[in-house]
Formats: structure tokens, sequence, C-alpha cells
């Protein structure tokens, strides 16, 4: 039967295709954790109080580029390039959503606007992050090789969206409400686009690793088209709601260590 724990277990089971998932993955984190270690260092004064917050969400995307990493060499292997197609935090910043890196090189401060812009990117990434990470942890929780991991990683994500939804509210009530629908929706739309090609072009890949029967790659990329479909009729709507969330301050203790990993 083909679903998605099926079509995970092949990726899991077969070095090669396990290599490119676990590559793509670390290499968005490690982005992640470098795009949040530029934002801390070049917040606004009047939101210095972020600084810890934003530091430790960039090292926990650390500490995630770095568990994948690890599960490779676990299994004696190497990352391998990243094909652009499937370079889900380029392809976003390609359409305009979140920082441009041009801008996180330099040395000068963001603005409150750019707080609103990276709150409300990460608010709308980390819940496809938060969603994908549920289902693996639904499926392959207890996997000896990758159950510890994926369980780890979900808590982060979790823990990263409470974080947006908090800091978020907070600054709705200080006057920033209309900015952060807007800034929500743009990139709600721009992000459900960049996940169906990124999809499309991962399971084009997997497919020619797998050796995949055409009809099953159509099925594969018909079920993506789906929920792409779903999305655009009013899915994406889970993407910029806000509630304040049942972990408060989620992300102002001390980060946490990848035991066992790196």
């Amino acid at each position: 039967m083909l679903s998605a724990r099926s079509v995970f277990e092949e990726i899991l089971d077969n070095d090669e295709s396990f290599q490119l998932f676990c590559s793509i993955a670390a290499s968005g984190e490690s982005q992640g954790g470098w795009e949040n270690g530029r934002i801390a260092a070049l917040l606004p004064e009047s939101q210095r109080a972020l600084t810890h917050k934003v530091t430790r969400h960039g090292a926990d995307e650390d500490k995630h580029g770095r568990i994948f990493n690890a599960l490779l060499k676990k299994r004696g292997l190497a990352p391998v390039p990243v094909p652009p197609e499937t370079d889900y935090t380029r392809l976003l910043e390609r359409q305009g959503i979140g920082l441009a890196h041009e801008k996180l090189r330099r040395e000068e401060p963001l603005t409150e606007r750019d707080v609103v812009v990276y709150l409300s990117h990460s608010r709308v990434t980390e819940q496809r992050a938060a969603d994908q990470m549920d289902m693996l942890v639904t499926y392959f929780g207890d996997h000896p090789e990758v159950g510890k991991a994926i369980t780890m990683i979900c808590h982060d994500e979790d823990n990263h969206l409470a974080y947006c939804h908090e800091e978020l509210l907070r600054l709705a009530a200080a006057g920033q409400g209309r900015m952060i629908l807007d800034t929500l929706h743009e990139c709600a739309r721009a992000e459900t686009r960049v996940y169906r090609d990124v999809s499309l072009a991962v399971m084009g890949h997997m497919g020619r690793i797998l050796g995949w029967p055409k009809p099953k790659s159509v099925a594969l990329a018909s079920g993506v088209n789906a929920i792409s479909a779903y999305e655009r009729l009013g899915g994406w709507r889970r993407m910029v709601s806000l509630k304040m969330p049942e972990r408060r301050d989620a992300l102002g203790g001390p980060a946490t260590t990848a035991a066992g990993f790196a």
C-alpha cells in the first residue's frame, strides 16, 4: 500500500536515498542556524530582549544539522551536495520571503519591521517543520536508528512554534497587528508553492534512486499536488492563525544538547 510511512521506509532502508534525505535536512537546518545567529547579532535596540531566544533558536537549528550529519556518519555515509531544486530555504529567499541573506551579511541593525518579517516567516516555516516531525514521530518514533533523533527534533520544533506565536502576539498587542497579518499571509502563500515544488523535486530524486515505476511516481506526484490544492483552498490558514501557546517562554531557558549524536 502506498503511504507516507511506506515511502519513508523505502528512503530509510536505502543508503543512497537516506544520504540525500539527511543531507537536504542537515543543510536546511544549518542554514537556519546561521540566519538566526545573524538576526540575534543585528536586532534593533528596541527588540534586544529577544537576543537570547533568537540565539537559542539558532543553536537548536545548528544542533539539528549536526544530528542529521551524525545519522549519516553512523551509517558510514558522508553528506552529498543538495540539488538546487530541493533547497527549501534558498527557494523561499528567492521568493522574497524572510530576511535576505544580503541584508544579514551586513552589519546594519535590523528594524522592527524586519523583526516582524523574521517572526512571521518563522511562524509559517516552523508550522511546516512541526507538522512533518509530528508525522515522522508517529510512524518512526520507536525506530532504533532514527527514533531518538526525530523525537528530539520534534520537541524543539514545537518549542520554536510556541515561541513564534508568543512573540508575534506580543508585537500585535504593541500595535503591529496589521503588518503581522499581512506578512503572515504573504509568507504562507509563497511557502505553500515552494513546499509543493520542493516536494516534487525530492520525490523525483528519490524515485530515480529507488527505481520507482512510473505509475508510482505519478501517484506520489498526484498526492503532493492534491495536498497543495488543499492548502491553496484554505489549508494555509493553519499557518497564519495566532494563539497563546501552552508552552510559555519556550526558548527562555538554555539550549538542550544532542546527547548521543553530536
